[in-house]
């Protein structure tokens, strides 16, 4: 998830009430829950023996990080602006299931330009230009033997691409070009750009907060409740860029004009972009596909400006325009751990604090969750107010999850009780369903105070894992069929 250049000024303006004009179509409106609630797909962790090996291509002076994977049936090279680092993209949810998804319709050399990520840093005073940037395309592509490949990119790197496209055709199988432009500032010629005070106000505030959950909230508004997500983002622009270079970059970004380039471009292009988006105005993506040739220009439905939180979308586009078969979407049902917590005596506890003591104990509790989840790789589906739903893609991590919740919170003064099931969900959206759900639900329901108890099946499992488990004996779920087994584990 990457960020053009002056987004947080324009968002912070709008908040402010201080901006308004065609340019921009960020939404203000409140959003549910679910719709701020990242983009986090099951299953998709990756284990660190599953990362991708970092190799170095020679670029004068510099090294440029580089990473080959995928085993599909074209040549795809993948590259972003800022805030991205190919070794940790991995480690975020929403990246790791776009890098995995795009590895089953390509084989992928993903790589930082110099300035970012695992590639040499810059000085401020002598940022490369596009020109000098595109010469990080050549040498990963020689350093990885491919004479030809598709380039694709988003955001900020946009401008890189547009030139290599123009400057090497004979490299250049096609090109994708997501919610980008060749030019960012409005002029009487380019009425789909931002006005340069609006550019200017988000440089300098992009230099003041880069790398702290308060830019990635002002950046990224659909993932304000998501404090997982957020720390994420922010992680990875400060293993990214320091503040001052990412400053520095974003200023050179703000001046841009490559539209000469574009007459020049041979190869297929497919122009992606959604239709609000509030960083990339939608109308600088029209302006790309009606000034290459033979673009095709693909939008959705969709405020958001980094593609990873529309993996399923911009797949089936890419992956059409690539192979000529437009990949099936993410498979609507997964097999999933899910972890019931909730607070023992929340009501009583209720009356006898009132709602200002009370509110103060859930935000204690609610931070502790978040923290937790965080450390164990678990996936927040939903709050039930004194408790959460918690999805895992392994059961141990659930179980360990589970335990150090209860071992925390009760030296907090907190008591909960958690129920744990492994079972298939269906997906809706950001949320799961389905009888597992349920389960691991009224399994929670049956707990004592501290106590954690899982279903025979999360036991079974785990075997091998070195988790101990006490039987706890035939229990009646409550509008679950049967009689369930179930186990108890902790000290």
């Amino acid at each position: 998830m990457q960020v053009a250049f002056s987004d947080v000024g324009q968002r912070a303006l709008q908040l402010a009430g201080a901006f308004s004009g065609p340019a921009l179509t960020f939404q203000t409106g409140i959003l549910s829950a679910r719709q701020r609630r990242a983009p986090l797909l099951l299953g998709q962790n990756v284990d660190v023996a599953e990362v991708p090996e970092i190799r170095y291509a020679s670029v004068g002076d510099a090294d440029v990080a580089y990473q080959v994977f995928g085993d599909g049936p074209v040549d795809v090279v993948h590259f972003w602006g800022l805030g991205a680092h190919v070794e940790l993209n991995w480690d975020t949810p929403a990246d790791a299931a776009f890098l995995k998804r795009l590895g089953g319709i390509a084989r992928v050399l993903v790589f930082d330009k110099r300035g970012t990520g695992a590639s040499d840093p810059v000085l401020r005073s002598a940022i490369p230009t596009w020109e000098d940037w595109t010469q990080d395309l050549v040498a990963v592509m020689d350093a990885a033997g491919w004479e030809r490949a598709a380039i694709s990119t988003e955001n900020a790197g946009g401008p890189i691409a547009i030139l290599f496209a123009a400057t090497h055709p004979e490299r250049v199988t096609s090109l994708v070009l997501a919610s980008t432009t060749a030019r960012y500032l409005a002029s009487p010629d380019y009425p789909a750009g931002v006005s340069p005070d609006v550019a200017e106000h988000g440089v300098r505030l992009l230099g003041k907060l880069w790398g702290t959950t308060e830019y990635a909230r002002l950046a990224w508004p659909s993932l304000a409740e998501d404090e997982t997500s957020l720390r994420n983002l922010a992680r990875n622009q400060r293993v990214s860029a320091t503040p001052r270079s990412a400053e520095a970059q974003m200023r050179y970004f703000v001046g841009v004009d490559v539209r000469d380039a574009l007459p020049l471009i041979q190869a297929p292009t497919l122009v992606l972009h959604s239709e609000g988006d509030g960083v990339v105005p939608v109308a600088q993506g029209e302006y790309l596909a009606s000034h290459i040739r033979g673009a095709k220009f693909v939008t959705w439905a969709s405020d958001d400006n980094a593609v990873t939180t529309a993996t399923d979308r911009y797949m089936g586009a890419v992956g059409e325009f690539l192979t000529g078969q437009r990949p099936g979407p993410e498979p609507d049902r997964v097999l999933a751990t899910i972890l019931f917590t909730d607070i023992v005596g929340s009501t009583d506890r209720l009356s006898r604090m009132g709602d200002a003591r009370w509110r103060h104990v859930l935000d204690v509790h609610d931070a502790v969750v978040r923290q937790q989840l965080a450390r164990f790789g678990g996936q927040e589906i939903n709050t039930t107010g004194d408790g959460f739903v918690v999805a895992f893609d392994g059961p141990a991590r659930a179980i360990r999850c589970g335990l150090a919740l209860i071992h925390d919170l009760e030296q907090r003064g907190v008591r909960i009780r958690a129920g744990c099931h492994t079972g298939e969900c269906e997906r809706r959206g950001n949320d799961l369903a389905g009888l597992a759900v349920h389960i691991a639900a009224r399994i929670a329901a049956v707990a004592g105070p501290t106590q954690m108890l899982v279903s025979s099946t999360v036991g079974d499992l785990v075997l091998g894992s070195g988790i101990e488990f006490t039987d706890a004996g035939q229990h009646e779920l409550k509008g679950v069929p049967g009689s369930w087994h179930l186990l108890t584990t902790g000290p």
